[in-house]
C-alpha cells in the first residue's frame, strides 16, 4: 500500500490529535514509527511531522486535515 503525505505539522502533539481525528472520520493515517524508526523524529530535515494516509484516501483526507488544522490554529490564539 502506498501512502501520501497530506500535511506536515510542526507540533507533534497537534499531529497526534490530527491523526486521531482522521481515524475517527474513517481514514487510515500511518502511525509515526510504522514507516521509519520508532521514536525518531523527522531525520531528513525540518518540516514537522508528516501526516500520511493511503493514496486512495489522500484527496478527501487532505480537505478534512486542512479544515481541522485551521480550527486548531484558530483555537490556539
Amino acid at each position: 500500500m502506498s501512502y501520501e503525505i497530506i500535511a506536515n505539522v510542526e507540533n507533534p502533539s497537534t499531529a497526534r490529535v490530527l491523526m486521531t481525528a482522521l481515524r475517527a472520520h474513517g481514514f487510515h493515517p500511518l502511525e509515526n514509527g510504522e514507516g521509519g524508526l520508532p521514536g525518531v523524529g523527522n531525520i531528513f530535515g525540518k518540516g514537522g511531522v508528516p501526516v500520511q494516509v493511503p493514496e486512495e484516501e489522500a484527496a478527501d483526507a487532505t480537505l478534512l486535515a486542512a479544515e481541522l488544522l485551521k480550527e486548531m490554529v484558530a483555537s490556539d490564539t
